[in-house]
Formats: C-alpha cells, structure tokens, sequence
C-alpha cells in the first residue's frame, strides 16, 4: 500500500474506490426497485465522506440526537432516527432534524405524537417479529428471549395507531437475503393485518448486501413483494454493506516477548481500536497472513494495554515478525472508528483516505487532547 510506512500508527485507512465500489452496488438495488437505502451512522459516521456516499444512496438513519444532527448537516437528505426511548430535552431537536421518527414503545408514541405530527413529521413504530434468524451473536440479536428492541404482537396496540405511517424491524446482523426472507415472513404472519394501513415499511439493517455470496435477487424479491402486495414505501438501512471491506487498520510491531507462543505487541489494540474483537468474538483479517500455524511462523497479536485479553488473534506468517514491522488489519471502516476509546490512555487511531487516484490524505489527527478533553 503505497506510502505506509510514512503513517503514523496506528492509523485507520479508509479506501475511496473500495468504497465507491459497495455504494454503487447498493444504487444499482434502489434503482431495480425504487427502495431507498440509508447509511447506519452507528456503523461508519466518517462525514468527510457523505458527499460521496449521498450521490449514491437516499440518505442517513440515526440512534439519537448526534447523529440526527450529524445526518442532517452533512449527507442532508433523507434522515430517518430510531432509539429505543428518546429523552424529553432532546427531542423537539431530533424531530427538527429528522423526517422519519420511530418509536420503540406505545408509551413514547403518546408521549411524543402530537409534536412530530405538528411538526410535519413522518411516525414509525419498531415491531418484534419474534423471529431469530441469527446463530452465535446474542447480544446483537433484536429477537433474542426478554429483547427491549421492538413491540411483539402481544404487546401492539390497533387500536392506537393515530398518525403512524410506517413500521420498522432490525432482526439482522451480517445475513443474507434468505434470513431477510423468513422474517418478512414471520413480519406477515404477526402484523399482516397492519400492513394494508401503512404507507411504509423499513426492513432495518444488518443486510450484507455487498459481501460477494449475497443474493441480491432475492432481497430485490423481497422488496418487491411488499411493494407490489401492500402498495408499501420500503426502506434499508444497513451499515456495514455501505463501507464493507473499505478500510484498514495499520499497526506496528514493538516488541516480541515469550510465553509457549511468541507474542507480538502492537501499537494498536483490540479494546480500544477494534471493540468488536471482544464483544463478537470477531477474528479481523490480516493482510499476507494465514491462520494459526499454516504459515511457518505463528504468532498470537497483543496490545500494549494493561487488559491480559486484550487480544486481537493467532495469526501466521511467511517469515519471522521483527519490531518495526507494520501489520495491515482489513474490514477496519466499520464499527471502528465509531467505537473506539481510549482505555489506559491509548492514543485514538489517525484517520487516512485513499483517493480512487492513489493519494493519500489524512482526514484527522489525533492527540493527548482528545483523551483528556473526554474526560
């Protein structure tokens, strides 16, 4: 990769034509179908970027006010925004920003409906389908047993749906079509009777649209469908398809130490630069590297904080680690640089973009400020 070892590390690169690439995928599925796609900020918030992104897709989805603000001042199209409950000194601001507002609860639908009604603004509600399509990831799992995400039918009140205009469910988690397909079905069979009343419906996130085996036919199917049966607006909004594969993370080796395994300490760290590691589990792909021991020279890769699992993997490799080498993580632009901290004062990743040209620019620095200003 050209010019890396002038960057400072660790440093996230995020590459424009990988990028472009994902977007123009996702365009090609809103122009077959007439869906609008959004980008889940929660999964890659880089606004230096949503210039691009937006000539490509409708528009952004929200968690709060942050990021409503943040859709709104720098992608300004559509801005839709679901929380599980909205604060009261908070959300005269998010429905300023917003044009889509998804309620989680009949409670926070009563509480907040006439405001986003005056308001001009679009009411949504986030069902339950009670449908768990996902195998391994529990804590990102929407239907999981006891989930406080989305109303189960037991729990869906007909008789109060006065100003509501679409539904919402976010069920998936890097799945195909076929899971988007058995909850579509599971959606029918509960609220069947609600969607003939709606205007709109938003199949959430969690589509992997743009990783190479997904089938992009059948999702287009499933838009249609509920286009075609119920006469429904459908949106998406997924995160990880818009900049899947699209970034970096590079680190360098500082030290070697011994214990049955060579270790390898990094300048980087998974608590810090790659939370998902810990909380998947997740196994980052490592540039010119194999799994444990089908390379000759296997190494486990850690971090020089004070955490003992702070451990990014066993990796192997053609010839022998040193100090000084820079070791390349892929799939880094997703919920990265959206979710690092700087535990034991670890300093926060520079953020780098590589033009479609080659160039290499450095979007933002980071400093002993930003640890000590959070604080």
């Amino acid at each position: 990769m050209q010019d890396i070892l002038s960057l400072r590390t660790p440093c996230y690169i995020i590459d424009e034509a990988r990028l472009i690439r994902n977007l123009k995928i996702l365009h090609e599925v809103e122009e077959h179908t007439g869906a609008k796609i959004l980008l889940a900020q929660k999964a890659f918030s880089c606004y230096h970027l949503y210039a691009t992104i937006g000539k490509y897709i409708s528009g952004t989805a929200c968690s709060g006010l942050f990021e409503a603000r943040l859709g709104y001042e720098e992608m300004r199209r559509e801005n839709h925004v679901f929380s599980a409950a909205y604060r009261e000194n908070e959300i005269d601001e998010i429905i300023r920003y917003c044009g889509h507002i998804i309620f989680n609860s009949f409670a926070q639908l009563d509480r907040y409906r006439d405001r986003v009604l005056t308001a001009g603004k679009k009411i949504g509600l986030r069902i339950n389908p009670e449908c768990s399509t996902q195998k391994g990831h529990e804590i990102y799992d929407p239907c999981s047993p006891k989930s406080r995400l989305g109303i189960t039918n037991r729990n869906f009140r007909r008789d109060n749906l006065y100003g509501v205009s679409g539904l919402h469910f976010h069920t998936l988690c890097e799945q195909n079509s076929d899971d988007l397909e058995k909850t579509l079905e599971a959606s029918e069979e509960k609220f069947g009777d609600i969607l003939p009343q709606i205007e709109w419906i938003n199949f959430g996130g969690g589509h992997h649209i743009t990783r190479d085996d997904y089938d992009i036919p059948r999702l287009e199917r499933c838009i249609k469908r509920m286009q075609d049966k119920y006469g429904l607006e459908v949106y998406l909004e997924p995160g990880e398809a818009v900049a899947l594969n699209a970034g970096f993370l590079v680190a360098e080796v500082l030290d070697i130490v011994e214990n049955n395994i060579p270790i390898a300490i990094l300048d980087t760290s998974a608590a810090c630069h790659m939370p998902d590691v810990l909380e998947m589990p997740y196994r980052p792909p490592l540039m010119n590297s194999a799994n444990a021991f089908e390379k000759p020279f296997t190494y486990r890769l850690g971090s020089q904080t004070c955490l003992a699992g702070d451990i990014i993997g066993e990796y192997s490799f053609d010839t022998p680690l040193n100090v000084g080498d820079r070791l390349i993580f892929e799939d880094m632009a997703i919920y990265s640089m959206v979710k690092n901290n700087t535990f034991n004062g670890m300093p926060l990743p520079d953020i780098i973009l590589k033009r479609t040209d080659g160039r290499i620019e450095t979007l933002k620095n980071f400093g002993y400020s930003d640890f000590k200003e959070r604080l």
